[in-house]
């Protein structure tokens, strides 16, 4: 059973940036392309950015495209999310999950793609 932890997050300033990481704990995660998402409170969950399994390909949610960078070490079985310039409206609690199908050519944005996830990690921004 993969498991998927996630660190890095925490409170911070309008303005300010913060680096998640997520672990996957098997021996797949080379093979499939791995999702941040995010709920904020009162809200439903939605897509935040996505990697293909080779790292070349990324596919960013409108809100956050030019701000948030994706990337994977699949020798270390991480992916990351750095947030910059970050907002209030960034304030949720970001989870990151992996793609239930192995070499998918294209990264999905749709949740029910995803069949591991992790427990999230709160990101707090202050303004």
């Amino acid at each position: 059973q993969v498991q998927l932890e996630e660190s890095g997050g925490g409170l911070v300033q309008a303005g300010g940036s913060l680096r998640l990481s997520c672990r996957h704990s098997g021996r797949t995660f080379s093979s499939v392309a791995m999702g941040w998402f995010r709920q904020a409170p009162g809200k439903e969950r939605e897509f935040v950015a996505a990697i293909r399994w080779s790292g070349d390909v990324t596919n960013y949610a409108p809100p956050v495209k030019g701000r948030f960078t994706i990337s994977r070490d699949n020798a270390r079985n991480t992916v990351y999310l750095q947030m910059n310039s970050l907002n209030p409206e960034d304030t949720a609690v970001y989870y990151c999950a992996a793609d239930k199908r192995p070499f998918r050519a294209v990264v999905m944005e749709n949740m029910s793609e995803y069949n591991f996830w992790g427990r999230g990690t709160q990101v707090t921004v202050s303004s």
